[in-house]
């Protein structure tokens, strides 16, 4: 099997009609418009302007700023502004919120991650910042770790007990760094209270994932002249890269070169089949984020992430880093597997927009979410891409065979088949791994796209259950995706929990279909059919 690359090729892909749509104008309405990184850049500047005259029609106190992240437009001209906080100069974790206007100016509406009002003194700290250190290293857990100097801020977030802290504090963060059990590295955020030293929460940025094979086929490729040949350069999609790391673990690798622009044959003993595998991946999920969800890249920004494959040796995992901007991918069992499909770079590209939009904090329920998002986004790719070699399904992970014995990693229309994630919600699931927690919110995809019951797609047979008992009927996976993307990206936030999922993507769904279309209903039954009341 000889993959063949084509200078500035597109990656082929075709996307399922949505049938009968009765509402397709209003959903075009409330669709985000795609801007360029100029015009991105422009509304990003005009918001930073108006951000003191927002805090003030908010009520935010005299001691806080905003500071803009993102601006998302829609076609009808609301516009959803995205910020931080800080408070007399200092970050405000867990204080980010979104602003929504409306065509003309109208305010319709904040979604904030904490709706407690901020009046710490900011001068407050009882502990050293080397007694910080010090506890921040203790909580990891882990051997052979390291800790950067601790930073003061407020944190706003949600406490060890996972409701919302009752009153922002003082509080440092500390990023200790090291290696994670399976060899993935570790940037483990701990915030430490100020005045006791008592650790507030954790969460991981390294942000992992897996995925369903090797193989993508015979594709065409973004290359670019370089060299005494071509290299992995997709200069069309924002020169995005595919570097080497030759079994290494840090910095970039070697960028992947070929002298006649033909790129690997199929065989993990060739080492350009992973980066083409990688590379095509990117390029799907570049296309799949401007074609579905009008949106230009991870950040919105044009500007492409880059994938680094032969990460360690016999390392199982793939991993997204905000440090790097960059996916990295393990060559699986015996170097055997390369963790290089088209879900799998679906999967860890979307941990960056996930990242960039609402920034679901990497821990407990909205760590959960974040491995959805991943998971349905990746899956959503998969389907997107209709290739014949790695066709499209709701199972994560089939052809890796990480366990030995064929099974998926995670099955989306039923997550306890793989033993360990929760198909509904309770109070125990943000206790769980992300990658369990996240069980809850793969089974309202899969619901959401397909409904309840047994059916057979793409050749592969699924059940759904619901915890009511209820029957569903699917709405397509089309404007399921598209309903959780727009959640994601205007009305989530950094510590949206499963209950506020629903919250969000009913307001979503209201956007684009209507408070009363079934499409709303659809997603309150199906909410309700996982136990998120």
């Amino acid at each position: 099997m000889v993959v063949v690359g084509v200078q500035a090729g597109s990656a082929t892909a075709t996307a399922a009609p949505e049938a009968g749509d009765r509402t397709a104008d209003r959903a075009a309405a409330a669709t985000a418009l795609p801007l360029s990184a100029p015009q991105r850049a422009v509304a990003i500047k005009d918001a930073q302007a108006d951000a003191d005259a927002t805090a003030d029609k908010l009520g935010l106190g005299s001691k806080e700023k905003l500071v803009v992240r993102d601006v998302v437009k829609d076609r009808d001209g609301t516009v959803h502004t995205r910020y931080e906080r800080t408070y007399e100069g200092l970050p405000v974790l867990g204080g980010d919120l979104v602003v929504h206007t409306a065509k003309g100016g109208a305010h319709k509406g904040v979604d904030k991650a904490n709706k407690a009002r901020i009046a710490v003194p900011s001068t407050g700290a009882s502990i050293s910042t080397a007694s910080a250190k010090k506890a921040a290293l203790a909580a990891s857990g882990e051997k052979d770790t390291k800790a950067k100097a601790p930073r003061k801020v407020i944190w706003a977030g949600k406490g060890e007990g996972g409701s919302n802290a009752a009153k922002p504090v003082l509080a440092y963060e500390t990023v200790v760094t090291g290696l994670q059990h399976d060899g993935t590295p570790s940037e483990l955020h701990v915030i430490t209270d100020a005045a006791t030293g008592k650790k507030l929460y954790d969460f991981e940025a390294i942000e992992t994932g897996s995925g369903t094979g090797q193989y993508s086929g015979t594709v065409p490729l973004g290359t670019s002249p370089g060299g005494s040949g071509f290299t992995l350069t997709d200069s069309t999609r924002g020169g995005h890269k595919t570097y080497d790391l030759n079994q290494g673990t840090t910095g970039t690798g070697t960028l992947l070169t070929d002298a006649d622009d033909t790129w690997g044959d199929g065989t993990p003993t060739n080492r350009q089949t992973a980066g083409v595998d990688a590379h095509y991946g990117a390029a799907l999920t570049w296309d799949f984020y401007k074609t579905e969800l009008q949106r230009n890249g991870i950040r919105g920004d044009g500007v492409a992430a880059y994938s680094r494959v032969h990460y360690g040796n016999a390392y199982v995992n793939a991993f997204w880093s905000d440090q790097c901007f960059c996916m990295t991918y393990g060559d699986g069992a015996a170097n055997q597997k390369p963790l290089t499909s088209i879900d799998v770079a679906g999967h860890e590209m979307t941990h960056g927009l996930t990242s960039a939009t609402a920034g679901l904090r990497y821990s407990r329920e909205s760590g959960g979410l974040n491995e959805a998002t991943s998971d349905i986004l990746g899956t959503s790719v998969e389907f997107y891409a209709a290739n014949s070699s790695d066709t499209g399904d709701y199972l994560i992970g089939e052809e890796i065979d990480i366990r030995g014995n064929g099974t998926p990693l995670r099955y989306m229309d039923k997550p306890s088949r793989d033993g360990n994630s929760a198909d509904y919600w309770s109070r125990n699931v943000g206790r769980l791994d992300v990658h369990y927690s996240s069980g809850p919110a793969n089974h309202f995809f899969y619901l959401l796209s397909e409904g309840s019951g047994a059916k057979t797609i793409n050749g592969v047979a699924y059940d759904s259950p619901t915890a009511n008992g209820s029957t569903l009927t699917g709405i397509g996976r089309v404007k399921a995706y598209k309903i959780w993307y727009k959640a994601l990206s205007t009305y989530m936030t950094s510590s949206t929990d499963y209950a506020g999922a629903r919250v969000a993507t009913l307001k979503a769904a209201g956007d684009l279909y209507g408070a009363s279309s079934a499409e709303y209903q659809a997603v309150a039954a199906t909410w309700t059919a996982i136990n998120v009341n």
